[in-house]
């Protein structure tokens, strides 16, 4: 079944993007949540005036993106945590902490746009990958410390 995407979905595509996906997962979850739409012919006609006239305004947020992006290049974080004695964190440093770090230097980011690879429970260094646009990521350096 194809559907137009009405806002971004991890691992499915972006907002406005026609996908393919299996209809049961369209007709009980993507559609009745309002996060889609089915694809008809009059949809899709709709879908390209849409995005003719806010061509120039995608490509705006684009360079804002991309501005950022370029801000961001050489930031790295040092985010202390509890510890034991063996450098094993009591709980997790996870992306609300990377957001907090990065507000402190001034840079105002989305926790949901933050995501880590693996969950970080040890001290040492780290990437976060912060996918600022569709097209535009940063991977930030950051070093988990004792405190």
């Amino acid at each position: 079944m194809k559907i137009i995407l009405k806002e971004d979905i991890s691992n499915l595509g972006y907002k406005d993007d026609v996908v393919e996906v299996k209809s049961g997962y369209g007709r009980n979850y993507l559609i009745p949540t309002g996060k889609a739409v089915i694809a008809t012919p009059s949809a899709l006609k709709v879908l390209a005036e849409n995005q003719r006239q806010r061509a120039h305004k995608l490509a705006k947020i684009k360079a804002d993106a991309e501005a950022l992006a370029a801000s961001l290049e050489g930031v790295s974080l040092t985010i202390g945590a509890k510890t034991s004695s063996t450098g094993t964190i009591f709980g997790s440093v996870n992306a609300i902490q990377i957001a907090e770090a990065l507000e402190k230097l001034g840079h105002n980011i989305d926790r949901k746009l933050i995501t880590l690879k693996d969950s970080i429970k040890e001290v040492g260094k780290y990437n976060a990958t912060i996918k600022l646009h569709k097209d535009v990521t940063v991977e930030i350096p950051f070093e988990v410390v004792a405190e």
